[in-house]
């Protein structure tokens, strides 16, 4: 028999489950925090619960918010549950559940008005984001903000009245100031490099974009933008999940996540209102995070996306189950040390080969459940930020890329809709369509794929580039993907 996750349940709970050692009443909001999907619930809410219940800075509890209809939904399963989440940690051997209780409410996204007003509210010193790498409208090619996305240009036609994330910001901000309240800070939790800086240039970009230029320079002169590197691997949830919790745990959760043992968070410490104590929970603080960010992007985000689209072209499910394959391991590890690694600068207190391993291990981990469709999911938003960037670097040296254009071979093979067996693909990529259009110009014409310029920008017209993706496609069209990737472990691919 199972119990419902609610405030009232907790005693009930604790039994399975380890729970909140401090009371609700306990806590009030400093930080208002856009996007609660799996990733913030297993990363920063798991990092404040801790600081909670060691006693330290409940005056910054968490407030939900978004945009979307999946925030809307996501709202309502939370709200049922006094906005508790049962976190379940896997790794060999370890199944752990505990229930968090670092947020305290969720704004409604469809009133803009009162998400504007509680940004108002002095009391909120952060507003953090976790909006996926789509969210912050950058041109792939260029991997700066395009301040013409349609979404952009509304916003800055009608500041008044926000639609995007960035908007509301944007007001929350202004009403501050026009009332005399210290800004906010504005803290990126995605996997972009120098997501600070990033989120910054679109503030302030449609500021600019608003003709508020006077706005625009106090928001770069009074309000932070810390850079940071988070990193915990977290699956979707489903039905599998919410079964499991139930069944193993007894707890009837509507929207549990499960995830890895292993987190990180590496942070600027650069804030403008004052922060909660988290190196206390384990965030490290540091100078300068591009090394940590780099290192991760490149091996693990990397990582990811080298081995998703082999695993979708032949039909392996899950994340671990692609270690499995000797295939696929073996070119994860050649593409990672003859290509990816050797592009990587020293990083503080890190031994890159021990991290690397370290990644294999978390791939490999079979209670994850992490699957290969989540891995290539948004791929004209994450090829741009975790595998061309190498590709670039290495060109820029003149050295080979064989393994990160076959990268994108598999890529372009993946969006032709139909893996090796013949079984239907099914995407999710915003631009899924002209991915699948190009793919199939592409069976022949290879360059055909690397005409989208917004994507490839200048790898794409590399005549090294060029042949090595010429090479790749023709033996993944010739061969077949197990073929190919022997092919690239041995040696013989060209």
């Amino acid at each position: 028999m199972s119990t419902k996750l609610s405030l009232a349940n907790l005693g009930a709970i604790s039994a399975p489950a380890s729970i909140p050692a401090y009371q609700r009443g306990d806590l009030t909001a400093g930080i208002v925090h856009f996007g609660i999907g799996n990733f913030h619930r297993a990363h920063q809410a798991v990092y404040l619960d801790d600081l909670f219940n060691s006693g330290r800075d409940r005056d910054w509890a968490l407030i939900g918010a978004g945009v979307t209809t999946y925030d809307a939904a996501m709202r309502d399963k939370l709200k049922s549950q006094d906005y508790l989440t049962t976190v379940v940690e896997q790794d060999v051997g370890k199944s752990a559940a505990r229930v968090t209780g670092a947020m305290i409410d969720f704004l409604d996204p469809s009133d803009r008005g009162a998400a504007i007003e509680k940004l108002a509210d002095p009391s909120i010193r952060i507003v953090s984001m976790t909006i996926t790498e789509g969210g912050y409208f950058i041109d792939p090619a260029s991997g700066t903000f395009d301040p013409e996305h349609p979404a952009i240009v509304a916003d800055a036609k009608n500041p008044a009245d926000p639609k995007t994330v960035f908007g509301i910001i944007l007001a929350g901000l202004k009403l501050r100031r026009d009332r005399g309240i210290v800004p906010f800070t504005v803290m990126s939790c995605d996997n972009i490099p120098g997501n600070g800086h990033v989120t910054e240039h679109a503030v302030v970009g449609l500021a600019r974009l608003a003709d508020d230029r006077v706005f625009a320079d106090w928001i770069a002169e009074n309000v932070s933008f810390p850079n940071s590197m988070v990193d915990r691997i977290t699956p979707a949830t489903g039905a599998r999940e919410i079964g499991h919790c139930e069944q193993t745990f007894g707890i009837a959760d509507a929207w549990p996540v499960y995830c890895e043992e292993f987190k990180q968070w590496v942070m600027e410490d650069k804030f403008t209102a004052g922060r909660p104590a988290l190196e206390d929970v384990g965030v490290t603080f540091v100078d300068d995070v591009a090394p940590f960010e780099l290192m991760k992007i490149r091996i693990l985000n990397g990582g990811h996306a080298a081995i998703a689209y082999p695993g979708g072209l032949l039909d392996i499910h899950f994340v671990h189950e692609t270690m499995e394959d000797p295939d696929i391991r073996g070119f994860l590890a050649k593409l990672e040390q003859t290509e990816i690694i050797p592009c990587i600068p020293p990083v503080p207190n890190t031994d890159i080969q021990d991290y690397f391993k370290l990644i294999e291990r978390r791939f490999a981990n079979p209670k994850i459940g992490d699957t290969v469709a989540r891995l290539a999911q948004d791929g004209s938003n994450r090829q741009p930020k975790f595998i061309l960037p190498s590709t670039l670097d290495r060109l820029a040296k003149g050295q080979d890329v064989q393994g990160l254009a076959l990268v994108s071979a598999l890529w372009c093979r993946y969006f032709e809709g139909r893996s090796d067996s013949g079984k239907a693909i099914e995407f999710n990529d915003a631009s899924a369509d002209r991915l699948h259009v190009a793919a199939m110009k592409s069976r022949g014409n290879p360059l055909a794929f690397l005409e989208l310029r917004d994507i490839f920008g200048d790898v794409g017209t590399s005549p090294v580039f060029q042949k090595r993706f010429g090479e790749a496609l023709a033996s993944l069209h010739a061969k077949g993907t197990r073929a190919t990737l022997k092919a690239y472990i041995d040696g013989n691919l060209a």
